[in-house]
């Protein structure tokens, strides 16, 4: 089935396991990181998002492509609370977040955009730029194959796993609306 486009996240049709390149991130990168203040302004996130990254990894947005995924270390999207980090990460074609541990309003906000971020606590000890990294949410596994490495992810609660599966909180209650009526 595969993927596709919904409020700048993506939908996870039946959690299909993830697969792409490793983008890796140290510790602390806030949402200042993410996207800068001086691009909110933007009110078309495919301009804004031209700008993701762009402080830690300016080369970022021109080799990106559809299907990575981020990887990073402790306290990833701290700072302010602002819903266009996960946003602009979701538009450049990033299908998932995987870091040692979250701000947990940015935790929050990537879920409420259907971006699945996963902590794994140490991932950064196994895994290099550009590994390819293979993510299968249904069976709680990620998987560095270069490395022969397998890791358990923490289990998503059921509403989790709905809200990423209709692409994010707002298709989710959508959806919630329409079935009730």
């Amino acid at each position: 089935m595969g993927k596709f486009q919904t409020q700048g996240g993506f939908r996870v049709s039946s959690f299909e396991p993830i697969s792409g390149r490793a983008w890796i991130f140290g510790d602390d990168i806030d949402t200042d990181q993410i996207i800068q203040g001086q691009y909110l302004t933007l009110l078309d996130y495919k301009e804004m998002a031209k700008h993701t990254l762009q402080i830690p990894r300016p080369e970022f947005v021109k080799l990106v492509k559809d299907g990575d995924v981020i990887v990073a270390g402790k306290n990833f999207g701290g700072g302010s609370s602002r819903e266009e980090a996960p946003r602009v990460i979701t538009e450049v074609g990033i299908r998932a977040v995987i870091a040692e541990s979250f701000a947990r309003i940015f935790y929050r906000n990537a879920f409420n955009l259907g971006l699945p971020a996963i902590e794994i606590p140490g991932i950064l000890e196994f895994i290099d730029d550009g590994d390819t990294v293979q993510i299968d949410i249904d069976r709680g596994l990620l998987t560095i194959p270069s490395k022969q490495k397998q890791f358990r992810t923490p289990p998503f609660p059921k509403i989790v796993k709905e809200i990423l599966i209709a692409g994010g909180a707002i298709e989710w209650f959508r959806n919630q609306s329409n079935r009730s009526c």
